[in-house]
């Protein structure tokens, strides 16, 4: 696989994503409990992982969101620590990444491919998983959760892609469709 950045630099780029990851999502975000858990986090901790699946490659944001995960709650645990969400955390970097890539890969960026691309990543993890773990192994109801789900759904897909796409045009995309 030759992706146009050396090893270090790529170990780097993932080492800066992870800690982006980890001080936006634990320490720079608003959280709501729901029933004594959170319920709803709102903030930038997501774009840092999907930034590595769409440049880096759907592994990277994988390996990027797990860790992230990982270490963010070594840093600041929010009640025990649950491995169903640090799946949801490699989904919310794989999925958009691989989907990126099926669409044409970083030669043909554009705001609609970043904003499926994001749009399914988001919707497995963030609309589909977190709730559906919420409600398995904390009973907290359906309908406490999905209406503010899916408003945050509807306001950061959106923004993540049109913040994706001014990026992409800074950043060189390296080919990554190997991984």
């Amino acid at each position: 696989m030759h992706t146009g950045l050396s090893r270090t630099r790529r170990l780097v780029i993932l080492a800066l994503m992870i800690s982006l990851n980890v001080i936006l999502a634990r320490f720079a975000s608003v959280r709501i409990a729901i029933g004594g858990v959170e319920g709803i986090r709102i903030g930038l901790g997501n774009f840092p992982v999907i930034f590595a699946g769409l440049f880096l490659g759907p592994v990277a944001g994988g390996i990027t969101g797990a860790l992230g995960d990982i270490m963010g709650f070594m840093l600041n645990p929010m009640g025990v620590y649950m491995p169903h969400f640090t799946l949801t955390a490699f989904l919310t970097g794989a999925v958009p990444g691989m989907v990126f890539h099926l669409l044409g890969g970083p030669e043909r960026k554009g705001y609609f491919r970043f904003l499926i691309s994001i749009s399914s990543g988001l919707i497995i993890s963030s609309v589909i998983l977190v709730p559906y773990f919420l409600n398995s192994l904390f009973g907290i109801p359906w309908w406490s959760i999905m209406p503010a789900r899916l408003v945050s759904f509807c306001i950061v897909a959106p923004f993540y892609s049109f913040f994706a796409e001014k990026l992409s045009n800074k950043v060189p995309l390296p080919d990554v469709s190997a991984g």
